[in-house]
């Protein structure tokens, strides 16, 4: 199976003036961006990607081109979560057949299972699927909490050795590193020091607008030079306090449009930051170009 590692950019979503139709000239040329940038993972249909949002035909198919477009120049991770079991494994083995490298699963949500049933959700998902299969934490949107000590269950499961922890929670962060497991961050305010403690990587909704400063802070970080990491992450911290506590994924097309990729808004019933908003996250970004 292969190892994944670097930044993974969950992809945005390009929808058309029409936000019933995906624009797909917009959104394959904004992976472009993100692959000229040196992104390690194109992940389609993640929460950036307002999966939430999208039809099960439209997931598919954001899934089947964007594995055909990227080509084998950066990894695929597909997310492909569903509520219930069955589909899950029908989209998992959809995106694996796509051509994914990886998929992403979120424990069953909504009104979900217990402990044991999620252990028992995420047996049938790696069974069926013949790539990794990384747990996604978020537990603040799917009502569910992967604890470490849960983790440290799922690590026994046969193709499952990887999370990505959108907890926000450094020390969270530290005890997952604990299990052995190999960890992604996905809270983005804690990025450079979850990278400095040990995580393999980072599934980092922001890279959509920082996809040259992600690369470049992950980069240092691996090659040891934390002065340089340390300097480069405060350029950051603004921008990425202001997503964290705002609507996170107009934040995120509010942020990239201002860099001029083009990605224009949110499907409704999202709608556009205020103006009040956007002029203090383009004052945070201000700061990214000095």
């Amino acid at each position: 199976m292969k190892s994944l590692h670097g930044v993974c950019v969950p992809v945005c979503t390009v929808f058309d003036d029409n936000p019933d139709k995906i624009d797909e000239p917009r959104y394959l040329a904004h992976v472009d961006r993100m692959l000229e940038a040196g992104v390690d993972i194109i992940l389609p249909c993640g929460g950036t990607g307002e999966f939430a949002y999208l039809g099960p035909e439209e997931k598919r198919h954001l899934i089947e081109l964007t594995t055909k477009h990227v080509d084998g120049r950066a990894t695929v991770l597909a997310q492909t979560s569903a509520i219930y079991l069955s589909d899950t494994i029908a989209t998992t083995q959809h995106a694996v057949d796509s051509g994914a490298d990886a998929v992403m699963v979120l424990p069953p949500y909504f009104e979900g299972p217990d402990a044991r049933g999620v252990v028992s959700h995420y047996e049938a998902v790696a069974r069926a699927s013949s790539v990794p299969v990384m747990v996604y934490n978020i537990p603040v949107h799917s009502g569910f909490d992967v604890t470490p000590a849960l983790f440290s269950e799922l690590l026994k499961i046969d193709g499952i050795e990887y999370i990505k922890d959108s907890t926000g929670d450094f020390i969270r962060i530290q005890e997952l590193l604990k299990t052995g497991g190999k960890i992604f961050n996905g809270g983005d305010p804690i990025t450079y020091q979850a990278l400095v403690a040990g995580c393999v990587g980072c599934v980092w909704g922001s890279v959509n607008f920082l996809p040259e400063e992600a690369v470049a802070l992950y980069r240092m970080v691996q090659n040891g030079d934390l002065v340089g990491g340390a300097a480069l992450w405060q350029k950051l911290i603004d921008s990425q306090l202001f997503v964290w506590s705002h609507v996170y994924n107009a934040a995120v097309k509010a942020a990239a449009n201002r860099r001029g990729f083009d990605v224009g808004s949110c499907r409704p019933p999202v709608l556009p930051l205020s103006p009040e908003e956007s002029e203090e996250l383009f004052a945070a970004m201000d700061k990214v170009l000095r």
